[in-house]
Parts: structure tokens; C-alpha cells; sequence
């Protein structure tokens, strides 16, 4: 199940967004190694490991939304929401840092 976070940035500052969003999380959840990789230029794919099973998934740009997106191990299925919660919150952090031009 996708979850959408709406934006009105349009899709290259938004693509902008996904990815200080992104560094962000990445240092400050290192310990659980995660990975991003554009497969083209509103998609990445993403990763991350937690009690040694690997988590992946999609962050998709669109012009009005970025789309997460996680294919979680049943083992891992109750952390899901705190996963997605917190992306969300780094990426609506980052959409008011663009509006404020932060970024």
C-alpha cells in the first residue's frame, strides 16, 4: 500500500525534497543501513535493514505527491507505521524548508 504525502512544489523541488529528506533519515538512522537508488527520474528504490531482515521499497515523485511505499517482512510488520510516520515527518520537513527556501 503506497502512502501519499502531498505537496505543491512541483515535481523537480519535490524530487529535491525526497532527497535531503532522505540524508537526512540516512544519518540520523545509519545504524540501520540504509540505501537509495534512482532507477529513473521520479523513482528511487529504497532499503534499510532492522533486526537483521531487509525492509525495501519505492519513493515515487509525482507533481502533487511523493509516494512511500515498503515492502515489510512479516516479522518487521508492526514497526511499518513508525517507519512510514517517520519518512513522513522528514519529508514534510524538508517540503517547509523549500517553501521557506532552505533549499
Amino acid at each position: 500500500m503506497k502512502h501519499t504525502i502531498a505537496h505543491d512544489l512541483g515535481r523537480d523541488q519535490a524530487k529535491k525534497v525526497a532527497d535531503a529528506a532522505w540524508e537526512t533519515y540516512s544519518a540520523r538512522f545509519a545504524d540501520y543501513s540504509p540505501t537509495r537508488q534512482w532507477v529513473d527520474e521520479r523513482t528511487a528504490q529504497i532499503g534499510f535493514k532492522a533486526k537483521g531482515l531487509s525492509v525495501k521499497g519505492n519513493i515515487e515523485v509525482n507533481d502533487r505527491d511523493i509516494a512511500v511505499d515498503l515492502d515489510v517482512p512479516f516479522l518487521l510488520r508492526p514497526f511499518k507505521n513508525t517507519a512510514i510516520k517517520v519518512i513522513e515527518e522528514e519529508i514534510r520537513r524538508w517540503i517547509q524548508k523549500s517553501k521557506a527556501g532552505e533549499l
